[in-house]
């Protein structure tokens, strides 16, 4: 890295202020299923910024796709942040087909984060293409102390995570659409968790009415739930207003407010 962005860094954390749209330097990627890609850039203020469920902006590189895409920091090693997503259209094929040595524009990290300030048992539950950020989570946990992560993930059919998720949580459980959901392993999970006297909360991702479930499976229980909603966004930094999603407080942008809102906000835990 070049001194001159290295004191750029520096100047940032000082001055507490994020640095605008650059161009990063792609050093990996990879396909974990089909249409599943991890992206791995090497950007040394992301890396020591980012909390698990903040979300980074990709610039496509075609002058007629101006909206950038939102992906939630799956993992940091080092000065390297990865990304994992769905192939689903011309902006996420464009950077799947990247390779080693490519370069792409980013902005963030953007958004705020889940809360995991308490010593607690969190059940970090997520279900497909919501994984990743709970990935960062797990990493986030492994170092404070008197906490655990323990990896509840619903897939279609692969376990394309698994693997990251076992680096960093203390367990890891998963299930896929021919044996049950996220539901299931809650239940096979709570005898225990409960016994153990410790409190418990929940972090989620994923699609909207699987962590509606989560959320009412959790109140019934007394727990508390951390949701980060994944809504259509353009900008990513609350100018655009795209992303606006109903809470108790009124309209509010995902972008902005979020991506993180806890059950009561949204009106869930009923």
């Amino acid at each position: 890295m070049s001194s001159a962005y290295s004191h750029t860094v520096e100047e940032a954390e000082e001055a507490g202020f994020m640095p605008t749209r650059r161009t990063v330097l792609v050093t990996q990627v990879k396909e974990l299923a089909p249409s599943v890609i991890r992206l791995t850039f090497r950007d040394e203020f992301i890396a020591n910024h980012v909390k698990p469920a903040q979300f980074v902006n990709l610039y496509s590189s075609n002058p007629m796709h101006l909206m950038p895409r939102p992906f939630g920091v799956s993992e940091v090693d080092g000065d390297e942040v990865s990304l994992i997503f769905a192939v689903v259209g011309y902006g996420t094929e464009e950077f799947s087909e990247f390779k080693a040595g490519d370069h792409v524009d980013v902005l963030g990290p953007l958004g705020k984060p889940f809360n995991t300030s308490k010593q607690a048992d969190y059940l970090l539950v997520g279900g497909g293409l919501g994984i990743p950020p709970l990935l960062e989570a797990a990493q986030a946990l492994q170092s404070a102390e008197g906490s655990r992560a323990i990896a509840v993930f619903g897939y279609r059919d692969e376990h394309f995570a698994d693997t990251y998720a076992a680096k960093y949580a203390d367990e890891v459980h998963s299930i896929d659409e021919s044996e049950g959901n996220v539901l299931t392993l809650l239940e096979r999970l709570w005898p225990s968790l409960r016994e153990n006297g410790r409190e418990t909360i929940i972090l989620s991702c994923g699609p909207t009415p699987m962590m509606k479930a989560v959320a009412q499976w959790a109140s019934k229980r007394g727990v508390d739930a951390q949701l980060s909603m994944e809504q259509r966004m353009g900008c990513g930094y609350g100018t655009c207003v795209a992303c606006t999603i109903d809470t108790r407080a009124g309209r509010e942008k995902v972008c902005e407010a979020g991506p993180v809102f806890t059950a009561h906000q949204l009106g869930w835990d009923e």
